[in-house]
């Protein structure tokens, strides 16, 4: 099974949102697909079961609030 997760953050600047996503892109590998549009970072994570997909977005979003 592939569980999929599209996760829309909005910050108060495209160039904060950019900052943001420099920082975190690099732990993206193959597990989460990352892009900015605007003010938004969007990120697809995909994984191979529910509680993978909950390790990876709380590993995703602890390191979004730190680049924030």
């Amino acid at each position: 099974m592939i569980v999929k997760c599209l996760l829309d953050l909005e910050f108060d600047n495209e160039r904060k949102a950019s900052i943001v996503w420099k920082s975190v892109r690099v732990d993206d590998y193959h597990f989460v697909d990352s892009r900015v549009e605007g003010k938004r970072l969007i990120a697809k994570i995909e994984a191979k079961s529910i509680p993978s997909l909950l390790r990876t977005l709380n590993d995703y979003l602890a390191c979004v609030s730190i680049a924030e």
